[in-house]
C-alpha cells in the first residue's frame, strides 16, 4: 500500500514498508555498508540498532561505562525515515559459547519488541549483519529475513570459536529469505545453505569521491604522495607500506584511519616521511585523496583478507587515481586492467613506480577514465537498486 489514511480521512503519503536493521556498526559517525544501504532503501521506515557493548567492556575502556545504559535513552532520528537506537549490553564470549548467545538474543528480543510496539512495527523486514542473529530471528515477528554478509566472521581474531560462529551463520542462512554476500568466498559458502544468495560487493559514494579527480593545485610535498585510507587493522600488509616509505624518502606516506590496539606500527612510526593522520570525517576524504599520487590497497594473505570487500578500493576507483594493490582481496582481480598488483613488498614498490610513470600520459588518462567508470558502476545507488530488484523477485519488497 502506497498511502496511509490521515486523521481527517484524506490520503497521506507514507513509507510502504518497515525495516528493523540489527547492525554490527554504529550508525554514527563513520558510514559503512550498513548505513549506505539503509539510507538508500526506498519507501521504508527504519529502526537501526547499533551493536551492543559487553558488560565487561568498561574493564578495558572506562568510557564504555556510559554506553551500558545507552539503550535506555530515546532513539536518535538521523533521517526523516531512520531512527537509531542502542542495543542493551550483552554477556561476553557469545562467539565462543552458543548458550551465551541465546541468552543475549533473548534479552535483545524483549527490548526490540518494546521498540516495535512503540513505533507500530508489527511484522517488519528483519535485516541482519551478524551470525549471532540466528538466535534472535525466531523470537521476533517479521515478514521476511535478510542476511547481508560482509565478512568471514569466523576468521576474526579474539575470543571466538570459529566452529561456533560458522554454525551460527549456517543456522541464520537457512532461515533467511534472501542473502547478500560481498565476496565470492562468502557466496560460495552461503549458497550451500540457501539458494537465494546473491553476490553484491561493496559500493562507493561516487558523487563525493569523484570530487578528488579535480586538479590538485600546488603539490603539498616535494616528492610523491602515497596514501592509504581505512582501518589500520591486523590484516593490512604493513611490510608493503614500509617498503614504499623507504623507497621514496623524499615523498610521503599518509595513513588515514584509526590505529587499532594489538597492531605493531613501530617500523612505520620511526620513518620520518610516514604521517598518521588518524580518523577523518568522510566529507574531508576527497580533498585528502586529491593530494595522493598513488592510492594503496595492501592486504596480507589469509582467509579474512581474501573475503573482504574494502570500501577504500571502490572509493579509490571513483577518484580516478592510480591504485596499487596486493592480489588479495580477490575482488581486485576483476580490475586488473586499471589496477597495479604486486604480491611482495618488492613487487609492490615496482608497481608504485609504474603507477607514478603513468602521470601525464595518454595511457594514464585513459586508465583514469576507466577507473572512474568502474567506480560509477559500483555506486551505492546501483548496488541498492540491485538489492531491491532481487528482493522484489523474491516477493519480499
Amino acid at each position: 500500500m502506497n498511502e496511509q489514511e490521515g486523521r481527517n480521512g484524506a490520503k497521506e503519503q507514507g513509507p510502504v514498508r518497515q525495516i528493523l536493521c540489527v547492525s554490527t556498526a554504529s550508525y554514527l559517525p563513520f558510514p559503512s555498508r550498513k548505513q549506505n544501504v539503509m539510507e538508500r532503501l526506498s519507501d521504508a521506515e527504519i529502526l537501526y540498532i547499533d551493536p551492543p557493548v559487553t558488560f565487561l567492556a568498561p574493564l578495558k575502556d572506562p568510557e564504555a561505562k556510559e554506553r551500558l545504559g545507552a539503550y535506555k535513552k530515546p532513539g536518535t532520528k538521523v533521517r526523516e525515515n531512520i531512527t537509531v537506537f542502542a542495543a542493551p549490553p550483552v554477556w561476553p564470549f557469545f562467539n565462543k559459547y552458543r548458550f551465551i548467545n541465546r541468552r543475549n538474543q533473548k534479552r535483545l528480543a524483549r527490548y526490540l519488541k518494546k521498540l516495535m510496539k512503540a513505533h507500530g512495527f508489527q511484522r517488519p523486514l528483519l535485516w541482519c549483519y551478524s551470525p549471532t542473529s540466528c538466535d534472535l530471528a525466531p523470537l521476533l515477528p517479521h515478514s521476511a529475513l535478510v542476511y547481508d554478509c560482509v565478512d568471514r566472521h569466523s576468521a576474526y581474531p579474539g575470543m571466538i570459536d570459529p566452529e561456533v560462529v560458522d554454525k551460527m551463520e549456517e543456522d541464520l542462512a537457512r532461515q533467511a529469505d534472501m542473502i547478500f554476500s560481498t565476496a565470492a568466498g562468502l557466496y560460495d559458502t552461503l549458497i550451500k545453505y540457501n539458494e537465494n544468495t546473491a553476490l553484491l560487493p561493496n559500493g562507493v559514494n561516487y558523487r563525493l569521491f569523484s570530487q578528488a579527480a579535480e586538479a590538485k593545485g600546488e603539490p603539498s610535498s616535494s616528492g610523491p604522495v602515497f596514501g592509504f585510507v581505512g582501518m589500520l587493522q591486523s590484516c593490512i600488509d604493513y611490510s608493503c607500506l614500509e617498503a614504499v616509505a623507504r623507497a621514496w624518502p623524499e615523498g610521503e606516506l599518509r595513513l588515514i584511519g584509526r590505529p587499532l590496539p594489538g597492531v605493531d606500527y613501530r617500523e612505520l612510526k620511526v620513518l620520518p616521511n610516514v604521517k598518521f593522520l588518524g580518523l577523518l570525517p568522510q566529507e574531508e576524504l576527497p580533498e585528502q585523496i586529491r593530494q595522493f599520487d598513488v592510492c594503496l590497497n595492501p592486504f596480507r594473505g589469509g582467509e579474512l583478507s581474501r573475503d573482504v570487500s574494502p570500501l577504500k578500493f571502490y572509493e579509490y576507483l571513483a577518484t580516478g587515481k592510480p591504485v596499487v594493490s596486493t592480489p588479495e582481496p580477490g575482488q581486485v582481480q576483476d580490475y586488473r586492467d586499471v589496477v597495479f598488483i604486486g604480491a611482495t613488498p618488492e613487487e609492490f614498490v615496482d608497481r608504485c613506480r609504474e603507477a607514478l610513470a603513468e602521470a601525464g600520459t595518454a595511457e594514464g588518462a585513459e586508465k583514469a577514465r576507466r577507473r572512474m567508470e568502474y567506480g560509477q558502476a559500483c555506486s551505492w545507488e546501483s548496488r541498492v537498486a540491485e538489492m531491491e530488484a532481487l528482493l522484489r523477485q523474491r516477493g519480499i519488497y
